[in-house]
C-alpha cells in the first residue's frame, strides 16, 4: 500500500475521532459549569481543560481569560486553530477526499456532508450559546460515519490504518478528559477517599457515553477511584482505555511490515499492561502520572507509526 494514502486514511480516522473527542469534553465541561459554584471554580475548569488539551498557550495568545464563550467558540468553531471542532472536520473530509479511491461512496458522502453541514450552519445555527445542541450534532454525525465504515469500507490495509488512528486518538481523547477532572478534584477525592462530589463523576461518565453502562455493570457509587479503573481498565466498555489499546495493536499486526516490529512490541505491551494490570500496580505514583505517561506512549506509538509506514508522506 501506497504511504501517501496510508497517511491520509490515518489521519482521517484522527482527525474525525478528535472531532468528537472535543464534542463529549466540551460537553462535560459545559454541564459541570451549570452547576452553582465560585465564579474562580468555573474559570479554573475551562483553564485546565485547555492546559489537559495542549491549548493553553494557543488561547493565551488570542484571548485574556478562559471565559466559558470564548473557550467554546475556540474549541468548537474558530478556524484560525488546527484543533476546533471544526477544523477538525474540515482535515477529515480533505484526507477523505484525497483517497477516494480507497473509501466506498458512502464514507465520502458522509465526511463530505457533515463537513457542508457544520461550516454551513455554524455562524447561525450553532454557537457558543447552544453548545449542547452542537455537541449532540457532532456525535449523532460521528455515530453515522462510524456505522457508514464499518457497513461498507473493505476489510484491507485502508481500514486497518484508519482504524489504528481511530483508537489511537480515541485513548489520547480520554486520558486527557480524565486528566482534566483529576486537575479539579480536591486531593482527597484524588486519592479515592470518600470525600468528593458525586455529581462530576457522574458528569465524566456521560462524556465517554458510559454511564448506563456503569450503572448496569457495577453496584459500586461513583467515586474518582471507581471511575479511573471503569473508565481506564474494563474491557468491554467501548470507549475505554484498555479497548482502544487493544484494537491498536491487533489492527498493528494486521499491517506489520519489516520495519514495524518494535512499534508493534510497544502497543502489544501497553495493551498486555492494560490487561492484567490494576490501577495500583498502573499508577503507583497517582493517576495523574500514570495518564500522562500514557499521553506520551500514544504519542510516541504515532511517531514510529509515521517512520515505519508513512516514510513517503513524512
Amino acid at each position: 500500500m501506497l504511504s501517501r494514502t496510508a497517511d491520509h486514511v490515518y489521519w482521517l480516522g484522527r482527525y474525525a475521532e478528535r472531532a468528537e473527542n472535543l464534542a463529549r469534553t466540551l460537553d462535560v465541561q459545559y454541564r459541570l459549569s451549570l452547576v452553582p459554584h465560585a465564579s474562580s471554580d468555573d474559570r479554573h475548569g475551562w483553564a485546565q481543560m485547555l492546559a489537559r488539551l495542549g491549548l493553553e498557550s494557543t488561547f493565551a495568545e488570542r484571548h485574556a481569560a478562559p471565559d466559558p464563550h470564548r473557550v467554546i467558540d475556540f474549541l468548537a468553531f474558530d478556524a484560525g486553530n488546527p484543533s476546533s471542532i471544526l477544523s477538525c472536520l474540515r482535515a477529515a473530509r480533505e484526507n477523505a477526499r484525497a483517497v477516494r479511491g480507497s473509501i466506498s461512496s458512502e464514507m465520502w458522502e458522509a465526511f463530505n456532508s457533515t463537513w457542508l453541514g457544520a461550516r454551513t450552519q455554524a455562524p447561525s445555527r450553532f454557537t457558543a450559546l447552544n453548545i449542547v445542541e452542537f455537541v449532540d450534532w457532532v456525535k449523532y454525525r460521528a455515530h453515522l460515519a462510524r456505522g457508514v465504515v464499518l457497513g461498507s469500507m473493505l476489510r484491507d490495509e485502508s481500514y486497518h490504518f484508519m482504524q489504528i488512528g481511530t483508537f489511537l486518538e480515541r485513548a489520547d481523547g480520554v486520558a486527557r478528559l480524565l486528566l482534566a477532572r483529576l486537575a479539579c478534584e480536591s486531593p482527597a477525592g484524588a486519592d479515592g477517599a470518600d470525600a468528593h462530589d458525586y455529581y462530576p463523576w457522574s458528569v465524566l461518565l456521560r462524556g465517554p457515553s458510559a454511564f448506563e453502562i456503569f450503572r448496569r455493570v457495577s453496584r459500586d457509587t461513583v467515586s474518582p477511584r471507581r471511575v479511573l479503573e471503569f473508565v481506564i481498565l474494563h474491557q468491554h466498555v467501548p470507549r475505554s482505555i484498555y479497548r482502544s489499546a487493544a484494537l491498536v495493536h491487533e489492527n498493528l499486526q494486521s499491517v506489520a511490515n519489516a520495519q514495524s516490529g518494535e512499534t508493534e512490541r510497544r502497543a502489544g505491551l501497553l495493551h498486555a499492561e492494560l490487561r492484567f494490570g490494576t490501577l495500583e500496580s498502573l499508577a503507583p505514583q497517582g493517576s495523574e502520572r500514570f495518564l500522562h505517561d500514557l499521553i506520551a506512549r500514544a504519542a510516541d506509538l504515532s511517531d514510529r507509526i509515521g517512520r515505519d509506514f508513512l516514510r513517503h508522506a513524512a
